[in-house]
């Protein structure tokens, strides 16, 4: 696994940055021309949900600044990763809702300890809301319209989990759970901030886009690079550290050849 080299002369520290921690800040971005959202097909509900001009929402691309949205990054603490202490469980509220027959967030970050909720209330239909746990109770939850459920998240989860509503095949959201708070996802400018993380430690993070899974053509101020299991290794200084730009090709993503096809 390859380690990144930060240069850190021209970065900036802010007068707010926690002491003895370290911020990293990066910024996605696609390697082309920004690919525009295709509409989704929509073959339930049609009477509410066809009228409402859904766009396949899993690469999306500011055609501007071709920054990426929802590409998660956070401290990996798995075998051959970061060893980090014991932490105590977060006991906050996450909550994911269903409107206007798609979820939101695209990505919920959650902590071991904290509680999700499904929120219906908003929504003109009924959702069945269903994830496949690897360490949590499975869910398979059917909402009418106007009601929420939620329920413990007990247990980190090894990998950022999908979660679908079986009678609208097109609604996809992901749940990323993890045992420490060192985790963000990128804003509409595909740019990325993780406050707090230890210093002066080799750090390894996980990158993770539903629609690139296995991320090879990368270019970093320039430079390619290759990760492993799409993960990269840095050592962090004191205040923030910016990683930069974050290029990656359209050979990344399968979106760029199956937008629209899967629905989702």
């Amino acid at each position: 696994m390859k380690t990144l080299t930060l240069s850190i002369a021209c970065l900036v520290t802010w007068c707010c940055a926690s002491a003895h921690a370290a911020d990293l800040r990066m910024q996605f971005l696609f390697d082309g021309p920004a690919p525009t959202p295709e509409p989704l097909k929509v073959d339930k509900d049609k009477a509410v949900c066809g009228q409402l001009n859904l766009l396949n929402e899993r690469l999306l691309v500011d055609q501007e600044t071709k920054g990426i949205r929802n590409v998660v990054v956070y401290l990996y603490t798995g075998r051959g990763g970061t060893q980090l202490p014991a932490s105590q469980p977060s006991k906050q509220t996450r909550k994911l809702r269903a409107r206007e027959c798609r979820f939101e967030p695209r990505v919920v970050l959650a902590r071991r300890g904290d509680k999700l909720v499904f929120d219906v209330s908003e929504a003109k239909v009924g959702h069945n809301i269903n994830v496949n746990f690897f360490h949590n109770m499975p869910s398979g939850l059917s909402l009418p319209s106007g009601s929420n459920r939620d329920f413990a998240l007990r247990q980190a989860e090894p990998a950022p989990l999908p979660i679908d509503c079986n009678i609208h095949p097109w609604m996809r959201a992901w749940l990323v759970v993890l045992d420490h708070p060192y985790a963000a996802v990128s804003d509409a400018q595909g740019r990325i901030e993780i406050k707090g993380l230890p210093e002066n430690q080799e750090l390894t993070f996980r990158v993770f886009h539903e629609d690139a899974r296995h991320l090879t053509n990368i270019t970093i101020d320039g430079n390619v690079q290759q990760w492993d299991r799409n993960r990269f290794q840095v050592t962090l200084a004191e205040g923030i550290n910016d990683l930069g730009q974050v290029k990656l090709s359209p050979e990344n993503f399968a979106g760029i050849q199956t937008a629209g096809s899967t629905g989702q």
